[in-house]
C-alpha cells in the first residue's frame, strides 16, 4: 500500500495548524514590521530613494525602526490581549476599537517621553520641548498606521466570531444545550419562564431571565424589543409602521404564540431599534 497520500495529508494538516497558530500570526507581523521599516526609511531622505544617484541603504535607520516596531508591537499586543479578554470577547464595535487605539497610543506616549529624554542625554544634546513634541507626534502617527495594519485582521476575525460563530449554553433543569447565535430566532418570556426559539420554530425552556440574557449575548445581533422578547437581527422578516409611532416586527421563524409572532416596539424604542437594525 502506498504511503504517499497519508504523508501528504499529514503535511497539509501540519501546514494548516501552522498557518492558524500564533507563530504564523507573529511571522506575519514581523514581515509587516520589516516592510514598514524599509518603506519609512527609504522615504525619510533623498539619499535613501532607490532611484537616486547617491543611493545608500539606510542601515542605521532601518535597524532603529525595527527596534521601534518591536517596542510598539509588544505594547500593542499586551493591550490587545487585555481588550480581547475584557471587551472583544463579547462585542467588537467602533467604540471599543477606538478605546483600544487611544489607550495603546497613550502607553506609547508614556514610553516615548522618558525614553526620548534619556536617549537625547546620552547623545549629548539638549532636550527641547518643541523637538520632543514633534518627535512624539510623528511617532504616534507612525504607530497608529502600524497598529492599524498589524491588528486589522485580528480584530476582523474577532468580529466575525462574535456575530457568527458564538454560542450560548442554555440550561433547562437537568438538561444543557449549546446553541449558536445563528440558530436562535429570539428569546421570549411567558409566565415567568424564558424560552429560546430556534430557526425552525422549536422552543427550549431556559433557567435565565431576559435581563440575564441581555447581559450575556452580543447586542450587535440581539435587541430587547420590549419587556417580553429579545430578537435576532437576521431573523427579522418584516417591519411595519403602526399607530402612535410604533413598529410591528414579524420574524422569519414560525411561532405559534400569537403574542410573539407579532412583536410591537414602542415609539420610545423605535429610534434605538432602527439605529441597531
Amino acid at each position: 500500500m502506498s504511503t504517499k497520500q497519508p504523508t501528504k495529508n499529514i503535511v497539509k494538516t501540519k501546514w494548516h495548524l501552522f498557518m492558524s497558530s500564533s507563530a504564523w500570526r507573529w511571522l506575519k507581523k514581523i514581515i509587516l514590521f520589516t516592510i514598514f521599516s524599509l518603506v519609512v526609511n527609504h522615504l525619510a531622505s533623498p539619499e535613501s530613494f532607490p532611484d537616486g544617484k547617491s543611493y545608500r541603504f539606510p542601515i542605521e535607520g532601518f535597524l532603529s525602526t525595527i527596534l521601534f516596531c518591536i517596542l510598539i508591537g509588544i505594547i500593542a499586543e499586551l493591550n490587545f490581549k487585555y481588550y480581547r479578554k475584557k471587551y472583544f470577547s463579547k462585542k467588537v464595535e467602533i467604540v471599543s476599537i477606538s478605546w483600544y487605539m487611544v489607550s495603546t497610543l497613550g502607553y506609547i506616549t508614556i514610553m516615548y517621553i522618558p525614553l526620548g529624554i534619556v536617549l537625547n542625554k546620552i547623545a549629548g544634546g539638549e532636550t527641547e520641548f518643541y523637538y520632543l513634541l514633534i518627535g512624539l507626534l510623528i511617532t504616534l502617527l507612525l504607530s497608529f498606521i502600524l497598529i492599524g495594519l498589524a491588528y486589522a485582521q485580528d480584530i476582523y476575525n474577532l468580529y466575525k466570531l462574535s456575530i457568527k460563530d458564538a454560542e450560548i449554553t442554555v440550561e433547562s433543569g437537568a438538561k444543557t444545550t449549546k446553541l449558536t447565535y445563528e440558530n436562535i430566532a429570539c428569546f421570549y418570556s411567558e409566565n415567568k419562564i424564558v424560552y429560546t426559539v430556534q430557526n425552525d420554530g422549536t422552543t427550549i425552556t431556559t433557567d435565565f431571565t431576559l435581563n440575564e440574557l441581555e447581559e450575556k449575548i452580543n447586542d450587535q445581533l440581539f435587541f430587547r424589543a420590549n419587556r417580553q422578547i429579545i430578537i435576532h437581527k437576521d431573523k427579522v422578516d418584516q417591519i411595519e409602521k403602526i399607530e402612535n409611532g410604533k413598529l410591528r416586527i414579524r420574524l422569519k421563524a414560525s411561532i405559534e404564540n400569537d403574542a410573539i409572532a407579532k412583536i410591537n416596539i414602542s415609539r420610545y424604542k423605535r429610534k434605538a431599534f432602527m439605529n441597531w437594525f
